[in-house]
Formats: structure tokens, C-alpha cells, sequence
């Protein structure tokens, strides 16, 4: 089994119906397809059941919050690749798989693909990967992770997710194995799928900057944070001037004027005569 495709649900039947719908559209078909519904009081359940001919494991039972419902997915998972799809979010077209799959080399442990983030007025904006990982990927964004195909074995190797937090348990694990542990992530230009921006990740920002804060000061050092935090605005600016050379042209030039000012002004008066 090359692929398991994960949904968690809770009282999300109009979304849910509309991921399933999408799973079982595709071309290729050598894929498992779990359902984790955590005990949905709606439709969900009937919806899941109407589609059980599509879905190879499913289950509807309370659970403790959004990463303990996916961990419960990976530990079911028999594929070689995961990818979490869950409800309200869908595959962009019946051949998504079919072409993310083309794109896994033999050593690819991480494949990430491109977004289009849909409102609910059902406008859309289509979002390409920046594929230049460092340090600030993870302080001001993460890697996207509705449009990735991860290697089940990188959960052995490095754990499940954190389900203490509510919302960037995803983001912690991507940290840990691609920014600590050097793990190599490759890009496909694929779009994958549709991501409804009205899940809690997305609109609860204050508890997204918080749960962050607290999982950085657990791996970085107080040194390192003081940096990020007199600097990270300025290396933004920076990244953004870069995009447009004319405005970065007399950004570089202005600071080499200073540079050369505060020189000759070291020069001219803070080296004196030895008095002795």
C-alpha cells in the first residue's frame, strides 16, 4: 500500500461529504482510506456510512481533541505515505494522487504539494511553496501540511503529535523532524487540495501565537530567542524589499552610505592619541 489518506471529522457532514466525495473520484485507486469520526452528533455518521464501500477503515467514537483523532488515524495507517485530508478540506481534481505519487523519488521521506485556500464567500487564492526552508519558516509559518504526503515511518522514528496542544501540534512535528532533525522535505508543483480556512487553526490566531511561543522556548535558548525577537521584523522587511529590485537597489545603497558614514566617523574620532 503505497498511500493512506487520513480524515478526522466532528460535526462537519456538509464538509465531510464534499472530502469523501473527492477521495473516491480518483484515478488511482491503490490507496486505503480511514475515516476517524470523533462520536459527530450531525449528519457525519450516516454520510461515512453511505460511502463505506469507499473507505477501508472508519470508526465514530469520542476522542480528545483534533491530534488525538489523526494519531489514532497514523496507528491504524498501512501505507507507506500519509496524508491527512480532513473534513471540509478536498483533492483539487480526480488526479491529484495519481501525480503526487509520480513525483516520490525512492528517498523521499516528505512531499509537499501547493494549496488553494478557499473562503466562504468561495473566493480563492492559490498558494505555491517556498521552497527555501530555514529558521523563520517555523517562526512565522510552517510547511503546509493538508497538501503533504509524509512517510510513515518519520512517526515512528520521531512520535505522534503533541496532543496536549489544541492547534499547532502538526507544526511542532514538522519543527522537530525537518528544523532539528534535518529531515528533507521535497516540493511538488501539484496543487493538492482546497483548504477551508474557517477551521480553528485558521481563525484562532491569539492560541496559534501562544501554543507557538510555548513549544519555541522548549527547543531554543533564551539567547536565541532575544535574536528572533529584536530581529525577526527586520529579516521579514528584508525578504520583502528583496522582491522588488528597485526598492532593494536604494535599500542596499542607503545602508552603504550609513556604513561608510559610521566608518569615517570611527576613524575620525573614536581613535585618539595614546597618552602615555
Amino acid at each position: 500500500m503505497k498511500l493512506s489518506i487520513i480524515t478526522i471529522n466532528y460535526n462537519n457532514a456538509v464538509g465531510l461529504r464534499k472530502t469523501i466525495d473527492s477521495v473516491a473520484s480518483q484515478t488511482y485507486v491503490n490507496f486505503e482510506y480511514i475515516v476517524i469520526d470523533g462520536a459527530s452528533t450531525d449528519e457525519s455518521v450516516n454520510i461515512i456510512e453511505e460511502y463505506a464501500h469507499k473507505i477501508d477503515y472508519w470508526v465514530s467514537e469520542p476522542d480528545k481533541g483534533i491530534y488525538n483523532a489523526m494519531n489514532k488515524g497514523i496507528r491504524m495507517a498501512k501505507g507507506e505515505y500519509i496524508q491527512f485530508l480532513n473534513s471540509g478540506d478536498w483533492l483539487v481534481d480526480e488526479f491529484v494522487v495519481e501525480n503526487m505519487l509520480l513525483n516520490i523519488e525512492y528517498n523521499t521521506e516528505i512531499l509537499v504539494g501547493n494549496v488553494i485556500f478557499i473562503r466562504p464567500d468561495g473566493k480563492v487564492r492559490y498558494v505555491k511553496n517556498e521552497t527555501e526552508i530555514s529558521a523563520l519558516t517555523f517562526f512565522r509559518g510552517t510547511i503546509q501540511h493538508t497538501s503533504a504526503y509524509i512517510k510513515k515511518s518519520l512517526f515512528d522514528k520521531y512520535g505522534l503529535y503533541d496532543e496536549t496542544l489544541r492547534i499547532v501540534s502538526d507544526w511542532k512535528w514538522y519543527l522537530v523532524t525537518v528544523a532539528l532533525n534535518n529531515v528533507i522535505v521535497h516540493f511538488s508543483d501539484v496543487y493538492v487540495t482546497y483548504f477551508d480556512t474557517t477551521g480553528i487553526s485558521s481563525i484562532n490566531k491569539e492560541l496559534d501565537k501562544k501554543e507557538r511561543r510555548a513549544v519555541i522556548e522548549e527547543f531554543y535558548p533564551q539567547s536565541f530567542l532575544a535574536d528572533y525577537d529584536n530581529y525577526y521584523l527586520a529579516i521579514d522587511q528584508y525578504k520583502r524589499l528583496k522582491k522588488y529590485p528597485l526598492f532593494f537597489k536604494l535599500y542596499w545603497l542607503t545602508e552603504r552610505i550609513l556604513f561608510k558614514l559610521e566608518t569615517w566617523h570611527t576613524i575620525v574620532f573614536c581613535w585618539k592619541k595614546n597618552i602615555k
